[in-house]
């Protein structure tokens, strides 16, 4: 599969973006993971489809000139309309998850004539949920774990507060160890301006609910009991509609891409 890459250049940042397969556009998207998470799914797509991916700004190849500055879900919003008007194939269908689900529905909210149809898959809107403050001060306590140098046990924060469970020693070869210098920064980054502002959103409902975008609430179906559960549960009650199951779990797309694809197909179908 031939991947063609590019930068378009916005007002305040450098976007890169990827583009396969020739038809109906599909995005995917992610925040804080970038292009490379998808490229599993977006081969599989782009058969019949293009596909567009991209790196969130001040992520990896997406560089913003000011990284003192927070990444909102606004400001992401724009970056995929721009990045859509850019590559010319809209009308899109995207499949944004995690915080990248946030940037879908703020995306819907001002954009809507770019999106035909977009998934938000188990977007982390703690808001929502009736225990939100609490929640913001579990937030702030990540932020502050990892502002001390450990990445270790800021993500175990992280884990504790989204109810996933993972063995110990496969959060210490994720982060344990030397990092590439990369990495450390998409990490500093995410804690320090992404985090806050995604979780933190309030999605405007009745926007949403009138739009002429259909939205869909994605949810895996291992996540039961989990944070983004509950919150994909809220959003897709407060829409009057109910969650749409996908394989596997939060980041069931990258997991088990030859499992999620033919999932992904049927809904875009639908």
């Amino acid at each position: 599969m031939t991947t063609t890459t590019g930068s378009l250049r916005v007002d305040d940042a450098d976007l890169h973006y990827e583009l396969r397969g020739h038809g109906p556009l599909v995005v995917l998207v992610g925040a804080p993971m970038d292009a490379r998470a998808f490229e599993p799914l977006a081969d599989l797509l782009a058969t019949d489809h293009t596909v567009l991916t991209t790196d969130p700004r001040g992520i990896n190849r997406s560089r913003v000139d000011d990284r003192e500055r927070d990444s909102t879900p606004e400001l992401r919003a724009d970056d995929l309309h721009r990045l859509i008007r850019h590559v010319d194939a809209g009308p899109a269908a995207v499949l944004g998850s995690s915080g990248g689900a946030v940037s879908a529905l703020a995306l819907v909210q001002a954009h809507p004539e770019v999106v035909r149809t977009a998934i938000a898959h188990e977007p982390p809107l703690n808001e929502l949920l009736e225990d939100r403050a609490e929640l913001r001060v579990k937030t702030d306590e990540i932020i502050a774990i990892h502002r001390t140098g450990d990445p270790v046990a800021a993500f175990r924060k992280f884990l504790e507060v989204a109810d996933i469970v993972l063995p110990d020693e496969v959060v210490e070869q994720m982060l344990g160890g030397e990092r590439p210098a990369q990495d450390v920064a998409d990490d500093e980054y995410q804690h320090n301006r992404m985090l806050r502002p995604t979780t933190r959103w309030l999605p405007d409902l009745d926007a949403l609910r009138g739009s002429p975008t259909r939205v869909l609430v994605g949810l895996g179906e291992d996540s039961t009991g989990q944070l983004c559960e509950r919150t994909s549960r809220a959003l897709a009650a407060a829409l009057g509609t109910g969650p749409t199951p996908f394989p596997g779990g939060h980041i069931g797309f990258a997991e088990d891409p030859v499992a999620f694809e033919p999932r992904l197909r049927a809904v875009l179908g639908g």
